[in-house]
């Protein structure tokens, strides 16, 4: 799978961590910043994150910040794309199969790498239900966005 991760200078230990475990599982991985610990704002790196998934340059996007709330809310603001919030297991996968959300959301003060490191996996095994109910629903959300 392509594979975009951002992350702000609070994300930028754990990203280089979900990037190394990217590439030895075998995704293509685009790096969208930060590149150093220095202070950088969030709203920055989540439009390239989703840039690259609007772009078809990659499927889903992973973006770390101090709590994941603010990575999330920016990444929403974007037309077209659905983040999450993913702090536990069922949220990684359940996120993915019932709202077809393309980025997730992790906060690196909130989780610790061990189970980062599973949420993205749950996140990244995850397919969307494509049941009618489910498609219902995202017509909705479309609906909402372009009002």
């Amino acid at each position: 799978m392509k594979i975009v991760v951002g992350a702000d200078h609070v994300g930028y230990e754990l990203k280089r961590k979900v990037l190394d475990k990217l590439e030895r599982d075998g995704h293509e991985v685009i790096d969208v910043g930060c590149f150093s610990p220095d202070k950088v704002d969030f709203p920055d790196i989540a439009r390239a994150l989703c840039a690259a998934i609007l772009n078809k340059k990659a499927q889903r996007g992973i973006m770390l910040c101090g709590s994941g709330v603010g990575a999330a809310i920016a990444c929403n603001k974007i037309r077209g794309i659905r983040a999450s919030v993913v702090h536990d297991i069922y949220t990684a996968h359940q996120c993915v199969e019932h709202d077809d959300v393309q980025v997730m959301a992790v906060g690196t003060r909130i989780v610790g790498e061990t189970l980062a490191l599973e949420l993205m996996d749950r996140f990244l095994e995850a397919v969307f239900f494509d049941s009618e109910d489910f498609r219902i629903r995202l017509k909705k959300l479309e609906d909402i966005e372009k009002s």
